[in-house]
């Protein structure tokens, strides 16, 4: 009642039509378009969507793309020499495409470049292990440092702490948990016994609680920590941060400032704390190559079809461009950023003269906080302005499956009226959700969200990202499902075609949001937030 009272006449008619829509969706328990028999009626015929279709589907450029951003040019970490090269390539591609398209600084970051990171155990026996520093980690200064490990003290409070601090002079540092198994839980499920698995998990929740506990007494975070390591003179931080999948870890970046801080995979880390904490005294030696490179200019890649009669609205694809450096960033956002390249390159080939402009971004350390579109965003208030939708795409190399409404109320309408285009072989993996609610963060939509912009979130399928590619060492171009891919640039094509040459301005009229259980305060739509301009320079 309360949302119907704050909504005018005429909003309240459509938000009951949106509901109305909503509950028949729910009722037939379908995804978008299908009949109770579970098969979707066939789309509108579109000469301009079977051009886009069969351009996609047998001219595709998808793995030459791949291969030149992920195998040729790899990570694409904020501030580094690789970031900056893919950042021309892309320029240089969509040029060759007849797309004009240019680099846009939009701020200044610490300047990083990751060199060879080279892990031995030398006593009790000799092993290659297999780790990596974190990004912006220290060096070893070009030599090779030796020494003993030693785990972190289970203090009995902080003072006690500080006064065990001096045993890490001259020693690598263990300061994360052994996990009782390197097993991920869907391979205990398959194969363990009820009182296995019982026991393990129970184990497992045990031996986190009490480190985390271990880390609380010393009187430091997991941040904080590192750094009085580093000051009590520890040659180094070792860790393993394990992503619940077979040899597989998150890679993300150091906190210290002159001591390297090296990630081990699983059982490399936990070989070397069993062996100390059985008082063998294991000895590693360690190399880490890597160079700081200075204050470094930060780039969004822009590339535009002008609109032939409408040239000042637009319709946005967008993707971030950069990622962490533990792989290469294939999902993460590689396919998202293959997945806009490719629909820009058919739009070109089959709609050269759109309506209204067309427009790409591949946004610069979305994974610091956005910032590249969140820039854009503040400097380019004449296109957020008259944006008639945006289209991102973040979260892995799946097919499209979830499309929502990001609380616009009229949403319903048009991404209905334009998904009736795509053929039913894309069109019956997706389900819609109107009006949905207003997304806060997580991918770069939320940027044009915050801003009033209709932008909306193309989500797809896991194919266990979460475990294995997301922020991971394991993010790779083997993890790409190209077949996916190829769905979702034709699906993102024939999109931007339908927003572009869409008679109508899409509404931007937003749905009131519901009361929030935790504060009993009305929902409160999401507000923009400033970019960082310069980062990682403190």
């Amino acid at each position: 009642m309360k949302t119907i009272i704050n909504l005018s006449q005429r909003s309240y008619y459509r938000y009951v039509a949106s509901l109305f829509i909503v509950t028949i969706l729910l009722l037939s328990n379908v995804s978008f378009g299908q009949r109770p028999g579970g098969t979707p009626p066939p789309a509108i015929k579109d000469a301009t969507v079977d051009a886009i279709v069969k351009e996609g589907t047998e001219n595709s450029q998808l793995e030459k793309l791949a291969h030149e951003l992920m195998d040729g040019i790899g990570p694409r970490l904020v501030g580094s020499p690789k970031m900056k090269q893919a950042n021309d390539w892309a320029v240089s591609k969509y040029t060759a495409w007849g797309i004009p398209a240019r680099n846009e600084k939009w701020g200044e970051w610490r300047g990083w470049d990751r060199g060879i990171t080279h892990v031995d155990m030398i006593t009790p026996w000799v092993k290659s292990l297999e780790g990596m520093q974190l990004a912006w980690s220290p060096s070893t200064g070009g030599k090779t440092v030796t020494g003993e490990t030693i785990v972190l003290a289970d203090a009995a409070d902080s003072i006690a702490f500080q006064q065990w601090l001096p045993n890490v002079k001259g020693k690598f540092v263990l300061v994360s948990m052994a996990q009782p198994t390197g097993r991920p839980d869907y391979n205990w499920d398959e194969f363990g016994t009820k009182e296995s698995i019982e026991k393990m998990k129970k184990n497992r929740t045990e031996l986190t609680q009490a480190w985390q506990k271990r880390i609380s007494k010393s009187g430091y975070n997991t941040r904080t920590l590192a750094v009085a390591l580093e000051e009590a003179g520890a040659l180094g931080v070792i860790q393993s941060n394990w992503s619940q999948g077979f040899g597989v870890n998150k890679i993300f970046s150091a906190n210290t400032k002159k001591t390297p801080t090296i990630d081990l995979s699983l059982e490399d880390y936990s070989l070397l704390y069993r062996l100390t904490e059985s008082g063998s005294k294991p000895q590693i030696s360690v190399r880490a190559d890597s160079k700081e490179t200075g204050v470094q200019p930060t780039f969004n890649t822009i590339a535009e079809i002008k609109g032939s009669e409408k040239p000042d609205e637009y319709v946005i694809l967008s993707a971030h461009f950069d990622s962490w450096d533990g792989g290469t960033g294939a999902t993460d956002n590689g396919t998202g950023t293959l997945t806009m390249m490719e629909a820009m390159r058919i739009l070109k080939k089959i709609l050269p003269n759109p309506k209204r402009t067309i427009l790409v971004g591949h946004w610069g350390s979305e994974e610091q906080g956005l910032n590249g579109s969140r820039a854009f965003v503040e400097d380019h208030p004449e296109i957020v302005q008259n944006i008639q939708a945006l289209f991102n795409q973040d979260n892995g190399t799946g097919r499209v499956t979830n499309i929502s409404g990001q609380g616009f109320l009229n949403a319903y309408e048009y991404i209905s009226r334009w998904l009736t285009r795509v053929p039913s072989d894309i069109r019956q993996h997706i389900t819609t959700s109107f009006p949905g609610s207003p997304g806060g963060g997580g991918s770069d939509y939320a940027s044009f969200l915050a801003a009033g912009a209709p932008a909306f979130s193309l989500s797809s399928l896991s194919w266990s990202y979460g475990n294995y590619t997301w922020h991971t060492n394991r993010d790779t171009y083997d993890k790409i499902v190209f077949d996916d891919v190829r769905n979702n640039a034709i699906l993102t094509a024939i999109l931007a075609y339908m927003a572009s040459e869409d008679n109508a301005k899409t509404s931007r009229e937003k749905i009131v949001l519901p009361i929030n259980p935790r504060t009993g305060q009305p929902g409160q739509w999401p507000t923009p937030t400033k970019a960082t301009r310069k980062g990682g320079l403190n």
